[in-house]
């Protein structure tokens, strides 16, 4: 990956409703060329979508939750169905596995405190293999996920 590359991802990074000819202009390229290095960057799996970042309080789901989740087993079978009922929560934005304790970090959106208690007693507590769920209340989004930064990576000079 060159610096033509990371500053296409940068690019797409930033605003990834660009036209390639935008585009293009901006990295410095020609649309042909532009277009071959953003499919490659998609075909290699480098770029894995693009998406819109919505609203939530507009969507009605703006109260935020960080849940520890602490597991009772951690066989193979457990995890395996634990994590196949949660990534079909659609109230659980993020789940990620962690070393140490807790096992689970979970990002959760809803209404408000009581959709919450809701979910946190009827679905959550529910779910298989869990010892302890601990919930943090967001006060406040300091800052958000504006993606990753590219400066001075991966700069190889191939072409």
């Amino acid at each position: 990956m060159d610096r033509i590359d990371l500053a296409i991802l940068a690019e797409l990074q930033g605003n990834a409703r660009l036209s390639n000819a935008e585009l293009a202009e901006k990295v410095g390229l020609t649309q042909s060329p532009c277009l071959r290095r953003v499919r490659q960057l998609e075909r290699n799996g480098t770029i894995l979508g693009y998406h819109a970042r919505l609203d939530h309080e507009a969507l009605g789901c703006s109260f935020e939750v960080f849940v520890d989740v602490l597991m009772r087993q951690q066989d193979h079978a457990t995890i395996a169905d634990f994590e196949r009922e949660l990534t079909a929560l659609p109230e659980v934005l993020e789940a990620h596995r962690l070393f140490g304790e807790p096992d689970y970090l979970l990002r959760v959106a809803v209404a408000d405190i009581a959709a919450y208690e809701r979910f946190f007693t009827e679905v959550l507590s529910a779910l298989p293999g869990i010892a302890n769920l601990t919930s943090h209340l967001t006060m406040k989004k300091v800052k958000i996920d504006s993606g990753i930064s590219l400066t001075g990576s991966g700069d190889s000079g191939a072409g």
